[in-house]
């Protein structure tokens, strides 16, 4: 009875999605490497106002009407997230404090989530709808695809594997999110706040940070395409 699951791992298909997953490992590794070593550049330099990510968010928001946001210091680095069911944006300290052209540029890219709730951006309520289902579906996923892998069912695989696409799809749509909020975040910059010196610094910083993102969605695709060839191997010797 075990037989089908413990030949997953010998044969062909196995190897090659292994390698696609190595290979997508690597690249989130430089993406991580990337965004952290960009930002440890740019906030080193500070603006040429003088102003902190906790005001420039402030002064966003409230030009924005978005009153009732109200922004809070919290812990780590890099933790900083727009919480849109308390309506608070979370600065990480350095962030927050920070007068440097990366404390501005993710001030901004923070207040440009909010901006998105408040126009209705279509693809983060997608997102939201989305996410979940991508929950619920990689859970149930992983149980019937061990479940059909353990008992040579490969049907059974199949509708697991279907039900963890939902986690693809989130991080898909998760993209045109995230690019478009630090669109908005360097077009107030831009205009607002910074040179054009101190903007190329924080297009640098937010083209890093999407990056991470874009690493994600390419390391769940790579992993996506290891599980579909395990199955389709597994199919093929039943």
């Amino acid at each position: 009875m075990f037989f089908p699951f413990y030949g997953v791992y010998y044969n062909s298909y196995y190897m090659i999605g292994t390698i696609f997953v190595i290979l997508a490992a690597i690249l989130a590794l430089w993406a991580q490497m990337k965004v952290t070593s960009t930002y440890s550049r740019y906030k080193k330099i500070a603006n040429m106002r003088g102003i902190s990510g906790a005001q420039v968010a402030r002064e966003i928001l409230d030009s924005e009407g978005l009153y009732d946001i109200q922004i809070y210091e919290v812990k780590g680095q890099l933790s900083d997230h727009y919480n849109p069911g308390r309506k608070t944006i979370n600065l990480s300290s350095d962030i927050y404090h920070g007068t440097s052209i990366a404390s501005l540029a993710v001030a901004a890219h923070e207040c440009g989530h909010a901006i998105q709730y408040k126009e209705k951006y279509i693809p983060i309520s997608l997102r939201n709808a989305i996410l979940p289902i991508a929950n619920v579906g990689q859970y149930l996923g992983w149980i019937a695809i061990f479940i059909g892998l353990i008992l040579g069912q490969t049907d059974i695989a199949w509708i697991g594997f279907i039900a963890m696409c939902g986690i693809l799809a989130f991080q898909l749509v998760t993209l045109p999110v995230e690019f478009n909020a630090s669109s908005r975040a360097l077009s107030i910059l831009k205009t607002r706040y910074l040179t054009t010196s101190e903007y190329d610094g924080a297009k640098k910083m937010l083209s890093a940070a999407a990056m991470t993102y874009v690493a994600a969605l390419i390391s769940t695709l790579m992993s996506m395409l290891r599980i579909f060839l395990i199955i389709l191997g597994n199919s093929r010797d039943e």
